[in-house]
């Protein structure tokens, strides 16, 4: 910790006053007890209690600018008269309440279209990973049960010989498809509600009738799947809308802890703009930053692809405010040599979540951004994206923390073995996490939800210890840890002293089966663009840090990014592919 960089009599008040001042009577941000599937729990109380909600506050924004992808550009108002009209439309073609629709696309204004007109009528939107294969999307619509889909063409082409295998399906509209389809089943959405730039002329008409709770049924969004068949997390209204006021109040609580009142609203504030750059079929896309930014009258910059230098371009023409996702992108954003190139002045904020973050990047990131504020937080499917939010001078003074748990929120430290025994502050074990944004369970997996979803809890599977104020260390996946001759080795403590080294943007620790210790940890990484570094100096460089048994016995070098998957998160199970023909070492 730089005691420089924290203001004097930093920190002006505890985790708990801050939130009791967020939370307390007559805020906006007030916290009441209400009964969450027969289990006592903390939530917002002024929350809005549906997606359809949203929407419809949605429009008071107007004609200011709500979704710019390329060159097309879409306004509050001309949003809402699609999901209007594309939320008609699935009502006539049958659509109820608890129905499921799949969306199926990458990020283009149509599926932020199809996810809000669904959820206004009530259906549960059931997003699933564009990036799957054919076999993988079949499994996801048969799974579901989805009725109607919507897909852009590349994925209709992908699905279209996998229909006669989805017996629920009932109607498919697909996007920004040109050749002509002859299929009983499938319609142009552009012929339901034209192009997105022709959105604004659609008539002007109320939402469709629905009724909706907030603990009615809302999202089906699919686990990463990097072991075993996905699964997918039924989530209410308040669940994912529970992100909003999260995100609010740890903005809130940076100020308080400096001894500042947070800033009021201000209407002639310019427009906060994010750069979405993470699938939306993914919550941290979805629940974390296009959720929260719609309700808050922002606008979403939309990539058809990562690239940093496309990052760049759309940052200062767009006067982007916040930009990151997952650590890999910000750091790509920082190490990258064209940054100089641009006005990036604009940046108010660079956050993520999604994957371990190394302790290093806060520094670099205000290295680079030096107007922005970095900020991280955890989460997983099951918990509906944030849980914890570490920002501001909580982030400087600890980063390699992910933050104390949100106001409505709780986190307990338990003893792997059991399941039960609640560990002290500063002990290490498995990390149990409850609130209202929690899941209620797996879909059609009664099981595997037994497992899970405890009481009112998520077991998360993740090793983490709490210090005394309840700051959330993420140790490590319990499934990734590796135990070599008995002593247990935290991959993540491992990686992040690899990506100390100067030379290094990427890396992973996984494990080498060994017939005597079990296995030992080897590690893939990727080096910066003119980084240099060979085995030998990395391998000393953990040894210098840590302790023998923890040095990688061998380090193979990526040519680009290690592989992930849609969430971010590595695919160490691709990784180890490296080693698997190997036999194992003496």
């Amino acid at each position: 910790m730089n005691e420089a960089t924290l203001p004097p009599g930093w920190p002006a008040m505890s985790i708990a006053q801050a939130h009791a001042l967020i939370g307390g009577p007559g805020s906006p941000l007030e916290i009441a007890d209400a009964d969450i599937r027969g289990v006592p729990s903390k939530v917002w109380k002024n929350l809005p209690p549906s997606l359809r909600a949203v929407v419809e506050m949605s429009r008071a924004q107007g004609e200011k600018i709500f979704l710019v992808y390329e060159d097309e550009r879409v306004s509050f108002e001309a949003f809402y008269r699609a999901v209007s009209a594309f939320g008609r439309e699935l009502q006539a073609q049958g659509v109820q309440k608890g129905d499921r629709v799949a969306i199926i696309m990458r990020n283009l204004p149509e599926w932020v279209l199809a996810f809000y007109a669904a959820a206004s009528i009530g259906a549960v939107v059931t997003p699933l990973n564009a990036w799957w294969t054919g076999p993988e999307l079949e499994y996801g619509l048969v799974d579901s049960g989805a009725k109607i889909a919507v897909v852009d063409a590349e994925r209709y082409e992908r699905i279209v010989e996998h229909l006669h295998n989805c017996p629920d399906l009932q109607r498919i509209y697909v996007s920004r498809e040109e050749d002509e389809i002859a299929h009983p089943l499938i319609a142009k959405l552009e012929q339901v509600v034209g192009e997105p730039a022709a959105w604004g002329a659609l008539p002007d008409q109320p939402l469709p009738p629905a009724d909706i709770g907030p603990d009615d049924d809302a999202t089906i969004f699919y686990t990463s799947g990097t072991t075993g068949k996905p699964k997918g997390a039924l989530a209410t209204q308040r669940a994912v809308n529970s992100n909003i006021f999260t995100a609010m109040a740890a903005g809130a609580r940076v100020f308080l802890r400096r001894g500042e009142m947070p800033p009021a609203p201000d209407p002639a504030a310019p427009q906060r703009t994010g750069l979405l750059s993470i699938p939306l079929f993914h919550v941290t896309g979805c629940f974390a930053s296009l959720n929260p930014t719609f309700f808050n009258g922002g606008k979403i910059v939309m990539m058809r692809k990562w690239d940093p230098i496309r990052a760049f371009e759309l940052i200062e023409r767009e006067r982007v405010t916040l930009a990151g996702g997952v650590p890999t992108i910000a750091w790509q954003l920082i190490e990258h040599p064209a940054r100089v190139n641009y006005d990036l002045s604009s940046l108010e904020g660079v956050s993520f979540g999604g994957a371990p973050a190394a302790p290093e990047l806060v520094r670099r990131i205000r290295e680079a951004f030096p107007n922005s504020i970095p900020g991280q937080g955890w989460g997983m499917t099951e918990t509906c994206a944030t849980v914890t939010s570490n920002g501001g001078e909580d982030y400087i003074n600890r980063p390699d923390s992910c933050g104390p748990a949100a106001a409505v929120a709780e986190l307990q430290i338990r003893d792997p073995a059991d399941g039960v025994t609640v560990l002290p502050a500063g002990e290490v074990g498995e990390l149990w996490s409850k609130g209202p944004m929690n899941a209620k369970c797996y879909w059609n997996k009664p099981e595997a939800s037994a497992e899970t979803f405890v009481d009112g809890w998520v077991r998360t599977g993740d090793l983490a210890r709490l210090d005394e104020e309840g700051f959330c260390f993420i140790i490590d996946r319990a499934k990734d840890m590796l135990i070599r001759g008995g002593e247990n080795i935290y991959c993540v403590e491992v990686e992040n002293c690899l990506y100390d080294h100067p030379a290094i943007m990427d890396a992973a620790i996984v494990g080498r089966p060994h017939r005597t210790l079990g296995e030992e940890p080897v590690a893939v990484v990727t080096l910066k663009p003119g980084g240099d570094a060979d085995e030998a100096e990395l391998r000393a460089w953990v040894a210098e840090r840590l302790a023998a048994f923890k040095v990688p016995v061998e380090v193979r070098f990526w040519p680009e990014t290690l592989p992930r998957n849609a969430n971010g998160k590595i695919l160490k199970s691709e990784l180890k592919k490296l080693f698997a023909q190997e036999p194992a070492t003496a």
